[in-house]
């Protein structure tokens, strides 16, 4: 569309709108040729928003990967609240969350690549995004070793003792190394999976001996 067409719709959506619209565009052109394909002119168009209105919310198309994944997750922690984690020990539910963390991120494989990328690329224009979205894993983790099926996220992380603290937080850098294996082709989804829960196991183990 021309440049005129691009300001006039962006003029009449608002901004929410504006924000899912480059958000949805964004993800399909990633899962359709990953990182590179995502290219702001191409966001912009096919959005419908005026390129210079995208760069005002994204300074690049790390920030858009990285807004989509902070979305997706706040969806993947609502589905958690109607059907929490179960299992009778904190392995198992450890274990069952990053199953389901693991399979919702990488159901469109060249996106999830796309994202682990930004991930790692250490762009200070992210870090917002990032650590919104690790609170958000850490919160969910906290409450997968609770077992508590009440508390939200943000909530669980804000209230963790220390060794909950320790435990999410190795829990997690291992997830995201298992990802970036994955991204490699180093290892399988199920590979992420039995390493999660071994790591689980012997974490909480270990701790569980320290304490005692």
């Amino acid at each position: 569309p021309s440049k005129s067409t691009s300001k006039s719709k962006s003029r009449r959506m608002s901004r929410s709108e504006r924000r899912e619209r480059i958000l949805d565009v964004a993800v399909r052109l990633a899962e359709e040729g990953g990182f590179e394909n995502v290219r702001q002119r191409d966001v912009a168009a096919q959005a419908g928003v005026a390129l210079g209105t995208l760069y005002k919310d994204f300074k690049g198309k790390g920030a858009i990967l990285s807004a989509a994944l902070e979305r997706e997750t706040t969806h993947l922690e609502r589905k958690l609240n109607r059907q929490p984690i179960t299992g009778d020990l904190p392995a198992e539910r450890i274990g069952s969350l990053f199953g389901f963390l693991t399979k919702a991120l990488c159901r469109k494989p060249n996106y999830a690549r796309a994202l682990i990328r930004a991930m790692a690329s250490g762009d200070a224009e992210i870090a917002s995004n990032i650590v919104a979205y690790q609170v958000q894993v850490y919160g969910m983790i906290v409450s997968a070793l609770r077992g508590d099926v009440t508390s939200t996220a943000l909530s669980a992380a804000t209230n963790s003792t220390e060794k909950e603290m320790k435990l999410a937080l190795m829990l997690q850098q291992m997830w995201f190394a298992q990802l970036v294996g994955w991204s490699a082709q180093l290892f399988s989804l199920d590979d992420i999976l039995d390493q999660m829960f071994f790591a689980a196991k012997v974490l909480i183990a270990g701790m569980d001996a320290q304490e005692a």
